[in-house]
Formats: structure tokens, sequence, C-alpha cells
């Protein structure tokens, strides 16, 4: 009884078959988010370039995105040169499985092929690859968390923004995107708002976003 108003409380449930219930609807949940993200993925890397520069408005965010990419490709590099041969293979290994998961990212982000092009580089050079790798994320990572005050699009698009990295970099090398917003520098329109990032375990690809 509720000492309070008089009335007669009922029992909470309780014991397996509530415990049980509680989980399958928790379950629900859970799956009914992952679903309703999915949903709102973007469907082509046509959509996502312009929602990735909308990421890095910030002029010195992508200057910091310029460090991380040069300090990767700097690591790939030194690691040709150590290993040559295996390091050159292992890339070809990289390339292959990169061209393939970028087809498959409409879908969901392809963890596995995140994985297999972080291991192969690294089993060939284990220290000047993961060495890349690290400061290319860092620097981004920094940009993004420190400047843009927003989340890395690699954590739910991964192989799409390692692209996008490459292209920006490739804009920065013939001298553009150093300043101002980048959408109007190009000549694209902001992207609609909309749920672009869906849930993953927090990999990331071979370089940031």
């Amino acid at each position: 009884m509720d000492n309070r108003t008089g009335r007669v409380r009922s029992p909470s449930p309780s014991g397996p078959t509530a415990r049980a219930t509680r989980s399958r609807l928790t379950s629900r949940e859970r799956v009914g988010y992952v679903s309703s993200a999915m949903a709102n993925r973007i469907e082509s890397y046509d959509d996502f370039w312009p929602h990735y520069l909308s990421e890095h408005r910030n002029a010195n965010s992508r200057k910091l995105h310029f460090v991380g990419t040069t300090g990767f490709l700097t690591g790939c590099v030194a690691s040709a040169v150590t290993n040559p041969f295996g390091f050159g293979l292992a890339m070809a290994g990289f390339a292959t499985i990169f061209r393939d998961g970028m087809k498959k990212e409409a879908e969901k982000p392809p963890l596995g092929h995140v994985a297999a092009m972080i291991a192969l580089p690294t089993l060939a050079s284990p220290i000047f690859f993961p060495a890349g790798v690290v400061t290319a994320y860092a620097c981004a990572w920094a940009g993004h968390f420190g400047l843009e005050k927003n989340r890395p699009a690699t954590f739910g698009y991964p192989l799409w923004s390692l692209f996008s990295d490459f292209k920006m970099f490739g804009h920065m090398l013939r001298g553009q995107l150093w300043s101002g917003d980048p959408l109007e520098e190009l000549g694209l329109e902001a992207p609609n708002e909309r749920a672009v990032d869906a849930p993953t375990n927090g990999a990331g690809a071979a370089a940031p976003a």
C-alpha cells in the first residue's frame, strides 16, 4: 500500500519472464534504430561528396586534413622504400578491396573491407604504414572534434570518406579549398539535412575523413 495515497500498488513485474520481455523490447528498439539509420543512408558517392564538404567547412580543419593525408602518404612511401615487393603486393590488394567496398558503402559500412585494407599493408610494413594511419587520424579528428565540432563522416561512410580525403587533398594541391566555404568554391549545393551516420562499432577506414 502507498502510505501517501492509501492505494494498493500493483506489484511490478519481476522474474525471468519480465526480464526476458524487457530484453526483447530493448532488442526491437535497437533493431528499429539501426533499420531507420540504414534507410536514411546516402545512396551514391555523388550525393556524399557535397555532404563531406559540408562537414569540412572550417579552413583550418581542412589544413589539418591536408597535413594528415600527407603523413599517411609519407608512411606509404617509406613502406614502399623499405619493402618494395611486399608492400607493393599489399597495396594492390588494398586497391582491389577499396574498389569493391566503395560499391557497397551505400548499403552499410563495409567494415570487413576496412579491416582488410588496414591489415594487409600493416603486415608488409608494421611500422611505417600504421604510423601514417595514426598521423592521419590524429590530424583529421583534431579538426573534427576541436574545430568543426562534428562527428567524422568516416564513422558511417569509411571508404567514401577515405576517397573524399584524397579528392580534397588533390583540390588543395591545385590551390583550392584553403579558405572560404568549400561548397561555394566548387559550385556545389549544400546537401539537404538528413540522418547520414549509421551506427557502427567505431571502426574507420585506413585514413580519416
